[in-house]
């Protein structure tokens, strides 16, 4: 993943926060959106592209855009700040190769030991149950 490519890629769009907040709400925008074209992005390799593509396809808008928002402090440039990061950390868990899971046999010594282990305990209960 190249960042600095991400950073010439993605778009900024300041808003007003909502929520409580009194003067500073209602005539400073603060809350920061972020729109990242995950489709036509040359900031990753091919493989960890496709990967990112799967795995955000839920996210992403008809047009393939990522929109991330954040709103978290007053300042337009702290918030700025947040959402890059929270873009960043995103996109490296999408680009994450998720490992296979193989499935794995129980030897057929280790059933036969639980089935004599069954047996033998049973045994031992059945000849507890001794009626004269």
């Amino acid at each position: 993943m190249n960042i600095e490519q991400l950073h010439k890629e993605v778009q900024y769009k300041a808003v007003a926060s909502s929520g409580p907040g009194g003067q500073n709400v209602n005539k400073v925008a603060t809350k920061v959106q972020l729109y990242f074209d995950v489709l036509s992005s040359l900031a990753f390799a091919k493989a960890e592209h496709e990967r990112i593509i799967t795995a955000l396809n839920n996210q992403l808008t008809t047009e393939g855009i990522l929109q991330v928002n954040c709103q978290e402090s007053r300042s337009q440039a702290k918030n700025k700040e947040l959402v890059f990061k929270k873009l960043l950390a995103v996109l490296s868990k999408a680009s994450v190769i998720i490992k296979v899971r193989r499935k794995r046999t129980v030897p057929k010594s280790v059933k036969r030991k639980r089935l004599n282990d069954k047996k033998k305990q049973s045994d031992k209960k059945k000849d507890r149950n001794y009626r004269y």
